[in-house]
């Protein structure tokens, strides 16, 4: 009969910052710490937790991984003041080799020493992703660490997602299965999207269950730029089922323990996983937006209000991360600006408790146009002069941003930019977008929840039922230009994401547009949308970053030519 006591693993879902050792440092002492007073023998920290992720081309800096290698030290020197946990970190470390100059490596500290090291052998190239453009696959075979009697295997990411042998000719889980390990260890920095945890679920308890292998996946959680993680970190049984799941956007440092029958439930976290589509987005969108402003060294936003639905989810959205106080929105009425403009925005600004002040700029698009016939010898008109309104627009905001140290927020949705219909250098000014990878008609969907979940109206009745317009024209409708959103979304869905949406949104997109395509009306809309698409590339590549919530975001997910001819 086995002698061997259960073994209490220490999770460390946390929020590293990409360069910043000394406070990514601290993060791993204090959950070190906190791992110690629950008892701890492993602390398990996610990929590349030393420097944060996704460092890109700092990994070509030689001061960079100098300071990654101070930090291990530091950090295992730190250990033995905890010679009875073991930790495992991630961090890059170097190959002599021919190839890349750096392996994505896991580390194993214990007692002042290293006493293992795993280098990731699969090297994720789509998507967000561009690992091999830095890192050397690591060598085939499983490596393994003893603690407490218990063989733990090791594993990083991607590693794990190829067990259906589809994207690489090496499956790490066959390795593994050989030297049968007590229980695997993945860490991990897997990017949240819209169904990402649900994928996640089933790619890990599959290989699980066919291997018959206990697995530990700890992911990282916080906004790095666009991409967002969420943690949502989960121990799986040998059966493949979830034995224990910790919150979604939370940093967490928890513990739970493992014996010979697998994972043992202690309790389940206080807080509810994040099942509602809508809430879900909105936790996504807060973080993203909270740990982007506060690592660009920002303390306020300032929004362009419009009295349209876009600004306004944008102001709610801002003020709910950042509180009202930090929140500036700016009416800025011309002469095509109806009375709603100015009241709605109002109303909203008044319900949310953020400032609003009023530019109007009817006397500036008079002036303007003024010297351009003294100037050209030509009127303004047409499409010139409903750009030069958003310009404007724009011009004001960043006055406005580099006067106050304020970070403008765009307010573009992924329907408007997906065909340019947006202004360069006018409505496209910003620091960053927080709806530009929602849909229009998720936009109003998320709109509308917001209101419900408050209890209360906080984005007013009218900005949601009042038909889409620029305003940059008399009595103009989005329409005008546009199919109505819920066409083009559907039509846009299938065009960008494709297979990559959930099967059930595939499914749906392609019986729509099929059926709207049979007609020749149809199939004209479909060829134009194909084409708005294709032009506006030089648009979406000068705007802002904006928070990837969809599996294919515009932006280093979605990589095309400006010229081509397709």
């Amino acid at each position: 009969m086995s002698t061997r006591h259960a073994l209490t693993v220490a999770i460390a879902q946390i929020n590293p910052m990409v360069g910043d050792f000394a406070g990514n440092l601290e993060i791993a002492k204090d959950a070190f710490q906190k791992a110690g007073e629950q008892q701890a023998q492993l602390v398990v920290f996610p990929e590349l937790s030393v420097c944060g992720y996704y460092p890109g081309d700092l990994l070509n800096e030689s001061a960079f991984i100098r300071k990654a290698y101070e930090a291990l030290a530091e950090l295992t020197a730190f250990s033995t003041q905890f010679p009875g946990i073991t930790a495992i970190v991630g961090m890059p470390k170097k190959f002599t080799g021919p190839g890349k100059p750096l392996y994505n490596a896991l580390i194993a500290v214990h007692n002042g020493e290293i006493i293992a090291e795993y280098h990731k052998q699969l090297l994720p190239t789509y998507n967000i992703f561009d690992e091999r453009r830095h890192f050397e696959p690591g060598q085939q075979g499983a490596v393994s660490i003893e603690i407490g009697g218990y063989k733990v295997g090791l594993m990083i990411c991607e590693d794990g997602w190829n067990d259906n042998a589809d994207d690489y000719p090496v499956n790490p889980y066959e390795a593994l299965a050989e030297i049968r390990p007590d229980l695997v260890v993945s860490i991990n920095a897997s990017p949240s999207n819209i169904g990402k945890r649900a994928q996640r679920h089933q790619v890990i308890c599959g290989a699980a269950r066919r291997h018959g292998l206990p697995i530990l996946y700890v992911n990282q959680v916080g906004g790095q730029d666009s991409i967002v993680f969420d943690g949502a970190s989960f121990a799986v049984n040998a059966d493949g089922e979830i034995a224990r799941e910790w919150p979604a956007f939370q940093t967490v440092i928890d513990t739970l323990r493992f014996a010979e029958d697998g994972f043992q439930t202690i309790a389940q976290p206080a807080e509810p996983q994040v099942d509602n589509d809508q809430e879900f987005i909105l936790q996504h969108i807060l973080l993203g937006l909270r740990d982007y402003v506060r690592r660009c060294g920002f303390q306020q936003v300032v929004v362009g209000s419009s009295g349209g639905i876009d600004s306004a989810l944008t102001i709610a959205i801002a003020a709910e991360a950042l509180g009202p106080e930090n929140v500036i929105a700016i009416t800025m009425p011309s002469a095509f600006s109806s009375s709603g403009s100015v009241s709605d925005s109002q109303l909203l600004c008044d319900a949310l408790g953020v400032p609003l002040f009023s530019y109007p700029i009817k006397t500036l698009v008079s002036d303007f146009g003024a010297q351009f016939h003294s100037s050209f010898t030509d009127e303004l008109r047409g499409l010139s002069l409903e750009n030069l309104q958003a310009r404007l627009r724009g011009t004001i905001l960043m006055a406005y941003s580099n006067h106050s140290g304020a970070m403008v927020l765009t307010t573009g949705n992924k329907s408007e930019i997906s065909v340019g219909y947006c202004t360069l250098y006018g409505d496209t000014n910003g620091g960053l977008g927080l709806i530009g990878d929602l849909y229009k008609t998720e936009v109003y969907r998320l709109s509308a929840y917001i209101n419900q979940r408050a209890g209360r109206v906080i984005i007013p009745e009218a900005i949601l039922t009042k038909p889409p317009s620029a305003e940059l024209a008399p009595d103009q409708k989005d329409t005008d230009s546009l199919p109505p959103y819920e066409v083009l979304d559907e039509i846009l869905k299938l065009l960008i994401e494709g297979k990559q949406l959930a099967d059930h949104e595939y499914q749906q997109a392609h019986h729509f547009v099929t059926g709207y395509r049979a007609t020749a009306a149809g199939e004209a809309v479909y060829q134009r949308i194909v084409g708005m698409i294709a032009r506006n590339e030089y648009k979406r590549r000068q705007a802002p970053p904006i928070i990837r919530v969809r599996p294919r975001a515009f932006g280093a997910g979605r990589q095309m030519p400006i010229a081509a001819k397709h």
